[in-house]
């Protein structure tokens, strides 16, 4: 942002953003050349300028060849630094400092240190100490804590090796009870490996009698199916096995052709839907097709018609003749297009030969404009220097007069200033003699010794303090140990009275987690063999819930099956009296059978008595020989017969009927007749048998579930007693933790009381507090009384100070006005010079006006002639366009529709329409068909599937034949199977076995006491190994022997490690301390001979820096800081320069402890620029600089890399310098008749040929 100052301003440029570059060519400390650009913009945002660096490159020649870095890879500020060998301090306060901030070595202190510091690079030394202090204060702290931390290591070790111990004792007892364990297990496994055997034997008896009884009651079963399965069938084959199944068999062939023959059905009817539905299908998309042809037709005649419409509306508005009729053919269409195409160029070629015409105008109207606005802006810019010479003379011409009466005024000012003078010095004299600077230091000396003492003792009082901190600390731990100990025994307390009464009641005694754990065990197990119990009962009440409900089933068949026979008998009789319903049948049946008889005969006999009666001529009865008397009678009994013969064959055929119904309902009742048997049975016996098992199942399940109801009462009453134990478990598991803590708690307590042990306590800290605060009190005291006395001193100093500065400023103003007398005749010519330039340059500017007046009007008017032919041009232009453009977007539309009637020709798309509607009449014809083999098709399928339907009963009376021959052959195997179950259960010998049982048992019994008992103290064994781990594996025990002996080795690296620290920081002290005194050394000396050969005054001896040591640090704070200040010596007596010298001697001493740091500093970088080092000075002064440099360069020019560089307003200085023989030439920065800088190189000897 420095360089922003030096831009030429957006807003003066009329421009919004300026650019800028500089360059700098040098050589780097190993001599290398070295090429340094930065390019910059200054951008103009509303009223404020924005400086930004857009980019720096640093190029490198090496080996010939150029090597560029940009400030994109890397920092071009840090990359200089290195280069030039110098801080960026050294470069900014030494090297290149601005006239403004020129005088930073007399500014305020603390700005004045921190530009010291800098340049000494001493904050990264201080701050290298500072951290090798604090790095040193927290490795001692660390050596503390690791010391404290070994006390309870080495406790925690001890103890861990004490229970290891332990923990061994118990695993030898243990290892010894395991081995009782498998004494007792070896005995016990031949033992229960015979009662496993017997127990084997014993449930295959069982098994053995289970399963006879299921054989019995499946055979019962099968011969009841196979019954069942006869009544069902109508008849039972009589033939062989193998007839039976060659019959089958042939059934099967029979009705797997039919339905082979149904599925071949099934496939072509698939296969006849299929094809119709693609068929379907094709139909569809040929008429979708069809459509959609027709459609395109349709638009190809709408394309056909709109396109002849178009031609006939262009042809109109082009004039042109043939294109009245519709419609057109092609050679009309391609004629059209090619008059339409001359047209077009005929109209684009006009209308480019008016805008070549309009632009010749244009052009000479905007040479005769530039050739005015040049003119113009010749005047402006002469008018505009001559106007800016001329406001220069006349501020010159002002400050001249101005002089001229300050001159005037000078002359009577000389004499009060000699007044003033002699009352000064003799003011000043008076004061040196009342002055007690020397006694007055003594008094600060010994008061800084007597607070040197009072520091001491506060560091031993703060010392002290640390200690009984230590020590409360200690207390106060104690303290919380005991409460917390009072606390876990609270915590105890509690859970024994909230735990007491409830534990007494189940236990009858309070126990502790061990006996608790037992006691839980104990119920757990009885609880868990309660649950198997009641699971057994339950298991029990399931199968009889079961046997139950297969029993009422089996009842309620039985009795559905009874009343199904009865209603069967019901409804074939009419009554329950089976046996007179029969007889009464029987003797209906015989009736029925002999009045059948009588009617067959009786047909016969008619016949044969009318034919008696008649053919015979017998007058008598054929049965009783009655003669008829009359032949009316016999007449009568004739046609009595003949009306009996007739009537007897429909009694002969009712009667038939009637025989056949009673034969029918015998047969039935003949057939019912074996159903008596098994109603019989199932009143009698099948029906009260399964109803007394119910009864008897019904008292099993009624004791089941007492028994349920019981052991649920005795697990609901041992239970909860086992959740409350459970409940009390975890606070007496937490009660014994408690416990654990306390002792742990009891342990600490005793650690913290021999800490204190041989502590002297009488010695308090609120006394030490107090004792310190009272030596606190009385160092403020002291202190206030040095800075009372160094106040007085600095007061003293301060006002002798002044006084020689008021003589000084006296000097120099008398001074000061006669190098002005001298100046008077000078000053009066320059006036004479400038009024005479003034006068011409108004008169030059007022003749450039009047000549700019007249082009302005003409610049306007030409400028108005330009805007209305452009304005003609862009109209006339716009008007042939818009008329081109009409004329093509119509010939496009009609090529489009010319396109679409052209694409529709070629696609063949009327062929194709054709096409399309011969497929889909082919189509229809083949659909059709295709419905006439389906229908066909389906009804073959109707008729298999009727013979299908008919086979099955067919082939369901085949099976069941199967089935039950099947059947009776199982029934065999199943009375094979039972009489050898019989035979291997007699082989048994189940007294025998069940007595050596019970023998076994009682063994074993004794045997599992013994090994509970073992298994109890192994137990025991194992819980307390468990706890001796646990507690070793806590992180106070847990691997105490090796963090002891890590902590041990920390603490001693860490104790050499304080020593290294210690000795590097005194290392380095030592070399900071010695550094800066070498070099404040060597910079007062380069001071005082700079200042000896330059100042001319005699109120000055000399100057130099002054470096002590900050008196505001206390004695605890280690780091060391220094407070600068520049100093004016005269014989004894030191003061500060700030603010008691002149403003010549400030700018002197500035610029002389510049060159001082510079010869000290900047070894690698010869480099020193001066900014108006004159400003201030008076001619003495002046001239005793430019000697001093003069020296400087002539000591130095022997040096490679020296530069010195001096910017100055000053042409005396100039010519002083140049009067050696090391400076001929100098640089004028000027303005040129443009207003722009530029640097003429010019001889030292032409410094007189230039006007002041």
């Amino acid at each position: 942002s420095g360089f922003s100052s030096f831009f030429f301003l957006p807003k003066v440029a009329n421009e919004t953003d300026v650019r800028a570059q500089i360059r700098l060519q040098f050589r780097d400390v190993t001599g290398e050349l070295i090429a340094v650009q930065r390019s910059m913009v200054c951008t103009q945002k509303g009223k404020k300028t924005e400086f930004k660096t857009l980019e720096g490159i640093i190029t490198r020649t090496k080996h010939g060849e150029k090597v560029s870095l940009s400030s994109k890879c890397a920092e071009i500020d840090r990359e200089m630094i290195s280069a030039l060998g110098v801080s960026k301090s050294v470069i900014n306060n030494v090297i290149f400092c601005h006239q403004e901030d020129s005088n930073w070595p007399l500014s305020e202190g603390r700005a004045l240190k921190q530009k010291f510091d800098e340049i000494f690079s001493a904050t990264r030394y201080i701050k290298a100490l500072e951290t090798l202090r604090q790095v040193r204060q927290k490795q001692s702290l660390r050596v503390k804590e690791c010391q404290t931390e070994l006390k309870y290591l080495k406790q925690n070790k001890e103890k861990a090796r004490e229970i290891q111990d332990h923990l061994s004792n118990r695993e030898a007892q243990l290892a010894a009870s395991k081995e009782n364990v498998k004494s007792i297990e070896n005995q016990l496994d031949p033992l229960k490996n015979r009662l496993a055997e017997i127990e084997q034997n014993l449930a295959k008896v069982v098994r053995l009698d289970n399963e006879i009884k299921a054989l019995d009651s499946r055979k019962r079963q099968m011969e009841k199916d196979n019954q069942d399965l006869q009544q069902k069938m109508e008849k039972v084959f009589q033939g062989t096995d193998d007839q039976l199944r060659d019959m089958y068999q042939n059934h099967q062939r029979t009705v797997k052709e039919k339905e082979r023959r149904l599925t071949g059905c099934q496939r072509e009817l698939e296969r006849a839907s299929k094809e119709c539905q693609r068929f379907n299908r094709e139909k569809s998309e040929l008429l979708v097709e069809q459509g959609r042809l027709q459609l395109q037709a349709d638009r190809h005649q709408q394309d056909i018609r709109t396109r002849d419409s178009l031609i006939q509306t262009l042809a109109a508005l082009l004039e042109l003749d043939g294109f009245e009729r519709t419609p057109f053919n092609e050679r009309q269409i391609n004629n059209f297009h090619k008059l339409v195409k001359e047209r077009q160029e005929r109209e684009v070629e006009t209308a480019s030969q008016l805008m070549r015409e309009f632009a010749e105008k244009e052009t000479m109207k905007q040479k005769q404009i530039d050739e005015i606005r040049d003119k113009k802006t010749g005047l402006e810019k002469t008018i505009d220097l001559k106007s800016d010479i001329q406001d220069k003379k006349q501020v010159e011409l002002k400050n001249v007069k101005y002089e001229l009466n300050l001159l005037e005024e000078s002359s009577d000012r000389i004499l009060e200033l000699d007044q003033e003078l002699i009352k000064a010095e003799r003011e000043l004299d008076k004061a040196e003699k009342n002055s007690n600077v020397e006694a007055l230091e003594l008094e600060v000396q010994k008061l800084q010794n007597e607070r040197a003492n009072l520091d001491k003792v506060l560091q031993k009082l703060d010392q002290e303090m640390e200690q009984l901190n230590l020590h409360t600390k200690t207390i106060t731990q104690m303290d919380m140990f005991r409460k917390d100990k009072v606390d876990k025994e609270e915590q105890i307390r509690k859970i024994k009275s909230r735990h007491t009464d409830e534990l007494t009641s189940l236990l009858g005694y309070f126990p502790n987690k061990k006996q608790l754990e037992d006691w839980i065990h104990a119920k757990t197990r009885e609880i868990n063999q309660t649950r198997d119990k009641l699971a057994q009962l339950n298991k029990e009440l399931a199968s009889a819930e079961q046997n139950k409900n297969h029993i009422s089933i089996e009842l309620r068949k039985k009795e559905e099956q009874l009343s199904n026979y009865e209603d069967k008998l019901f409804d074939v009789c009419g009554s329950q009296d089976f046996d007179s319903d029969l007889y009464k049948l029987q003797d209906e049946i015989e009736k029925t059978s002999k009045q059948r008889a009588m009617l067959a005969g009786a047909t016969a006999v008619y016949s044969q008595f009318i034919t008696q009666l008649t053919d015979e001529n017998q007058s008598c009865c054929p049965v009783c020989q009655r003669v008829f008397q009359t032949e009316s009678e016999l007449q009568d009994v004739i046609s009595d017969l003949q009306s009996k013969l007739r009537l007897a064959p429909d009694k002969l055929k009712s009667t038939e009927s009637e025989l056949k119904k009673r034969e029918k309902k015998r047969d039935e009742m003949m057939g019912i007749l074996r159903f008596l048997q098994t109603i019989a049975e199932l009143k009698e016996k099948d029906i009260p048998d399964l109803r007394n098992k119910l009864q008897n199942v019904n008292r099993d399940i009624q004791r089941l579930k007492s028994d349920v109801e019981e052991q649920e009462t005795l697990l609901g009453t041992v239970m909860p007693e086992e959740e409350s134990a459970k409940a009390c478990l975890q606070d007496i598991t937490l009660m014994e933790r408690y416990q654990t803590d306390l002792r742990d708690v009891e342990r600490k307590i005793a650690q913290q009381a021999n800490k204190l042990q041989g502590v002297d306590l009488g010695r308090t800290l609120m006394k030490v507090s107090q004792e310190k605060q009272e030596k606190k009190h009385l160092w403020d005291t002291v202190t206030g009384k040095i800075e009372l006395n160094q106040k007085l001193k600095q007061d003293q100093q301060t006002h002798i100070q002044q006084l020689k500065s008021t003589v000084n400023e006296l000097k120099a103003e008398k001074l000061q006005i006669s190098s002005n007398m001298q100046r008077r005749q000078q000053l009066e010519d320059q006036t004479v010079e400038l009024s005479t330039g003034v006068q011409s340059l108004y008169r030059e500017i007022k003749e450039a006006k009047d000549q700019l007046f007249p082009l302005e009007a003409t610049l306007e008017k030409l400028q108005q002639e330009r805007v209305d032919l452009i304005n003609k041009k862009n109209t006339s232009n716009k008007v042939t366009q818009e008329k081109i453009n009409e004329i093509k977007e119509r010939v496009k539309n009609i090529h489009d529709y010319v396109k679409e009637i052209e694409k529709y020709i070629q696609g063949g798309k009327d062929d194709y329409k054709k096409q399309k509607e011969s497929e889909l009449d082919e189509v229809k014809t083949q659909l059709a068909d295709s419905e006439k083999q389906k229908e066909k098709i389906s009804k073959e399928m109707g008729t298999i599937r009727q013979d299908i339907d008919t086979q099955k009963i067919q082939e369901r009376w085949l099976e069941d034949n199967l089935t039950l021959r099947k059947r009776n052959e199982d029934l065999k195997e199943v009375e094979e199977e039972r009489k050898q179950n019989l035979k291997e259960m007699g082989e048994m010998k189940v007294p025998q076995l069940k007595n050596e049982r019970q023998r076994l048992e009682e063994k074993i019994e004794d045997l599992k006491r013994n090994h509970s008992l073992a298994l109890g103290r192994q137990r025991g064994f194992e819980e307390e190994i468990i706890r001796f781990k646990k507690e070793l594996r806590e992180s106070q025990f847990k691997d105490a022997e090796e963090k002891y002996r890590e902590m041990m080795i920390v603490m001693r690296t860490t104790e050499l490690v304080n020593r290294d620290l210690d000795m590097y920081y005194k290392a380095l002290d030592k070399a900071i301390m010695t550094f800066h005194s070498m070099k404040m050394e060597e910079i007062n000396k380069i001071i005082r001979d700079l200042w000896r050969s330059t100042y001319r005054g005699q109120d000055i001896e000399y100057i130099e820096i002054r470096s002590d040591a900050d008196e505001n640090v206390s004695a605890s704070d280690k780091r060391r800081s220094y407070n600068y200040r520049v100093v004016m010596v005269k014989g004894d007596t030191a003061l500060d320069m700030r603010g008691r010298c002149s403003a010549g001697q400030k700018v002197l001493a500035s610029l002389i402890i510049r060159l001082a740091l510079a010869e000290t500093f900047c070894l690698n970088c010869g480099i020193l620029a001066l900014d108006e080092p004159t400003t201030n000075l008076d001619r003495e002064n002046i001239e005793s600089l430019a000697h001093a440099l003069v020296e400087i360069i002539k000591s130095r020019s022997q040096q490679r890399n020296f530069q010195l560089l001096v910017i100055t307003h000053d042409e005396d200085f100039v010519e002083l310098l140049g009067r050696s023989e090391y400076v001929e030439k100098f640089y004028r920065i000027k303005k040129n008749i443009d207003q722009c800088s530029e640097i003429v190189k010019c001889s030292v000897s032409s410094l007189g040929s230039y006007a002041h």
